[in-house]
């Protein structure tokens, strides 16, 4: 199942989460800095206790390690181990400088004339005192100095669980203690929060009714006092929402109007390319009656009437896929784009053009069809009126990165400022109906915008211009919002 991401959640849940996590920082880092003063304390403490239990205790042993007088100093381990009983001391080793050991509280484990652990010497190498909390023990050395000369050393191992203990109660009851602030804090953002947010949950109703194409005011019941923030909120909010509706009605009206202007020119066009065979099939039925014994004379008039319905039906069927529809408007196959030469076809004769035509689309993509074949249509119906006679039209279409790009050229003096001034606004305000070069950038603007598309226009004086079409394919952007 998809988590939805942080952003998405209701503001009375991520307000409140976000007290929580702040407390939950702030309680960290006050514990931490608690826990790590208690450390410290504890470490010159047990600094403290042990520096007096070692002082004491090489003070009585010098004589004896410069004598070797072993009884000596296991007389003097056992009676610093009854003083300093609440140490906690597990063993006392003194040793030789050679790491050699004279005596050990504990003598089983450490043999007179043994040596001193790797371990614990490696421990004490460049310290006087370490503390192990995983074992939860302490390590100390002191070094036996006479006359300036180091002849031997006192090591000792301390049980510090009890300061281990100690932490970790100090531990709980921070945990404890910030727990409670926290859940109290995280209730009380809650119900602060959502009782601040409810004017912002009926904006957000009105908003997401106003993306479904609900352009109803906010009702009066709920619009507050007029002096409050949210109450001259609101009052905007509605004075947005009327214009909206007048906006939206206005850009039906418009587009309307563009796409009768294109189909009416388009029409004549059409009309030319249905009378041309029609007169060619009227001669072939004539013919037919004459001479329609004669075998060769009735095949070739069959032929020239298959051929004439034959052109006849591509171009209507073209017409109608365009401003019809197919049954599969959110589809685009090769056929559907190069239905596109028939409804030209008159354009291109009447001018002397040529068409270089560049179809790479192999298969059927998933994208509004419909909306492709009307922008790219207006585009090539401007292509025609702006190229000069004999010239070339180009159309390409290629897929890549995820994308349909289209692209159509013409050989024309370049497009007019104020044109491409219209492709290049987010919004143009109305076709620019005074130039043929211009029918349909409105609508062209808005189909190509409708599917998440962008154009790109390339221009020069005299050097003729190229619009490009950038569309992604699988498009979820407003399929219904394309007119």
């Amino acid at each position: 199942m998809r988590v939805p991401r942080f952003k998405s959640w209701p503001i009375t849940i991520r307000v409140p989460l976000l007290v929580a996590l702040l407390m939950v920082g702030i309680s960290t880092v006050l514990s931490q800095r608690i826990l790590a003063r208690l450390s410290e304390t504890q470490s010159e403490h047990l600094k403290s206790l042990t520096g007096a239990y070692l002082d004491g205790l090489s003070t009585s042993v010098v004589p004896n390690v410069l004598r070797e007088d072993v009884w000596e100093i296991f007389d003097s381990l056992d009676r610093a181990k009854q003083r300093y009983a609440g140490l906690n001391v597990l063993y006392s080793i003194v040793a030789k400088a050679d790491g050699t050991i004279l005596a050990a509280s504990n003598p089983r484990t450490f043999r007179t004339q043994g040596t001193v652990p790797e371990e614990l010497v490696s421990r004490l190498r460049d310290r006087d005192l370490y503390l192990d909390e995983t074992s939860k023990r302490a390590f100390s050395r002191r070094k036996l100095v006479y006359q300036n000369l180091d002849i031997g050393s006192i090591y000792a191992e301390i049980d510090i669980s009890g300061l281990m203990a100690e932490r970790n109660e100090v531990l709980l009851t921070l945990i404890a203690t910030n727990g409670g602030l926290t859940l109290v804090f995280a209730l009380f953002g809650y119900v602060a929060v959502r009782r601040m947010v409810r004017p912002i949950e009926v904006l957000n109703d009105q908003v997401e009714r106003l993306r479904g194409g609900d352009y109803r005011p906010i009702s009066d019941d709920r619009l507050g006092h007029p002096d409050s923030e949210f109450g001259r909120l609101f009052r905007r909010f509605n004075v947005m929402a009327g214009s909206l509706r007048e906006k939206e009605a206005l850009a039906a009206r418009l587009a309307e109007e563009e796409k009768l202007a294109s189909l009416g020119r388009l029409t004549s066009g059409i009309a030319h390319e249905i009378n041309n065979p029609l007169g060619g099939l009227l001669n072939a039925v004539d013919t037919l009656r004459k001479h329609g014994a004669e075998p060769d004379t009735r095949e070739s008039a069959l032929d020239l009437l298959q051929r004439g319905l034959q052109d006849i039906r591509d171009v209507v069927r073209s017409a109608l896929v365009t401003y019809k529809g197919s049954s599969h408007p959110e589809r685009l196959s090769r056929r559907d784009l190069d239905d596109l030469k028939y409804l030209v076809k008159q354009d291109i004769s009447r001018r002397r053009l040529s068409l270089d035509w560049r179809n790479e689309i192999a298969d059927i993509i998933p994208i509004h069809g419909g909306a492709v074949r009307q922008a790219t249509l207006n585009l090539l119906l401007n292509a025609c009126a702006a190229s000069p006679l004999g010239g070339t039209v180009s159309f390409a279409a290629r897929l890549g990165d995820g994308m349909l790009v289209i692209s159509v050229a013409d050989q024309g003096a370049g497009l007019p400022d104020a044109i491409r001034q219209a492709y290049e606004k987010d919004e143009p305000e109305r076709s620019l109906k005074g130039d043929d070069r211009g029918l349909g950038v409105w609508m062209v603007k808005r189909l190509v915008a409708g599917i998440g598309g962008r154009i790109a226009v390339e221009t020069a004086a005299g050097r003729g211009t190229l619009i490009r079409l950038d569309i992604p394919l699988r498009s979820e952007r407003g399929m219904g919002n394309v007119a």
